[in-house]
């Protein structure tokens, strides 16, 4: 049953065949396309590289700490008491990141996909008259609760694709060299780069139809993903070979300064290897920052296209339904919150 609440935007039509008429600036999803949006919000990738980057120096001494204090206590005192330590250290640390870390970052990606989503439909941010920064900054201000719910919600989303891409028994096919159609191990990293990529996307759709209710935007992005999966997945097969090709040169720049780190270094235990290992963090790090936006904007971009103008295929909605309960969830979550009138940040999504 659809929910009764009215749409917030021009741009939402949740009744009709055709859910959405917002525009479209950019209908080419190709890698150049994306490399050039990746450039002109490369301000948001340089703060994500910087925190990114502390955080895994904090990690390095926070592991330190750990593993130091954990030898300390057990040879002073008693091995548990060590052991107790690393415990407290390792549960003190996985909560600082899943909910501080985590958190933050992804608001800032919120930001990051509010300007490329405008970027996309409109051509510019704003009309020109703000900043990405600003305008990034307002939205996730002016929809915050929508941004929580929609932390939450990602994880909705994610076990609804993850749960659907299982099913699909032709992603072999779209590989592009012959002998690797029987490998499973890339057919699961297409699909793993699918999933990555999707869920976020659907944030891109509830923002760029302007729907308040993103519980409903929700459900037909995932029904409009199921409706072009093969032509996403395509894009998904680029991703995987990209990501190969593009982090062993990472990789390699990152080793040769690494080298001439560990030439220095004194022969010392494991100090040799401690070069690296930096190296592949530090590589990592590049990776979060800026390979990871390219690949979610390729994703964005090929969604978009190939949902505009395109009638809703509502068969999907029971097919999905039948697959997942999480869809369902999804859905529960959607009439209530037609039904009831209330906003989302009255709402939570059990993951």
């Amino acid at each position: 049953m659809e929910p009764t609440s009215t749409p917030s935007s021009e741009f939402s039509h949740p009744t009709s065949e055709v859910r959405h008429s917002y525009p479209l600036a950019i209908r080419d999803a190709s890698f150049g396309v994306a490399a050039q949006l990746l450039m002109k919000t490369m301000p948001y990738a340089m703060v994500r590289f910087g925190i990114l980057v502390v955080c895994s120096l904090v990690a390095i001494v926070w592991t330190l700490l750990a593993l130091g204090g954990m030898a300390l206590l057990g040879s002073k005192i008693h091995g548990l008491v060590g052991f107790a330590w690393l415990l407290v250290f390792a549960g003190v640390g996985g909560y600082f990141w899943r909910t501080l870390v985590r958190y933050g970052l992804y608001m800032i990606k919120a930001g990051h996909i509010a300007v490329l989503t405008e970027l996309i439909t409109r051509g510019e941010v704003s009309h020109g008259q703000e900043g990405m920064f600003q305008y990034g900054r307002r939205v996730v201000t002016e929809r915050f609760g929508q941004m929580n719910a929609m932390f939450a919600l990602d994880l909705l989303v994610h076990g609804v694709v993850v749960a659907f891409n299982r099913t699909l028994n032709w992603i072999a096919n779209l590989l592009p060299i012959p002998g690797l159609s029987n490998v499973t191990a890339v057919v699961n990293q297409i699909v793993r780069a699918s999933a990555t990529y999707v869920d976020e996307t659907i944030l891109s759709y509830s923002l760029a139809r302007g729907d308040d209710n993103s519980f409903r935007s929700s459900r037909d992005g995932l029904i409009y993903y199921a409706q072009n999966s093969k032509e996403v997945l395509k894009t998904g097969v680029m991703i995987v070979i990209l990501e190969k090709v593009l982090m062993f040169c990472v990789w390699l720049v990152m080793l040769g300064p690494a080298f001439v780190i560990a030439w220095i270094l004194p022969d010392v235990g494991l100090a040799k290897l401690a070069p690296l290992f930096f190296a592949w963090l530090f590589a990592s790090n590049v990776r979060g920052a800026f390979l990871e936006p390219l690949f979610l904007i390729m994703v964005m971009t090929k969604f978009h296209v190939c949902a505009e103008n395109q009638a809703i295929d509502l068969d999907w909605d029971g097919k999905l339904s039948n697959l997942s309960d999480k869809f369902v969830q999804l859905k529960d979550k959607m009439a209530s919150a037609g039904s009831t009138g209330t906003s989302l940040e009255s709402h939570r999504v059990v993951s």
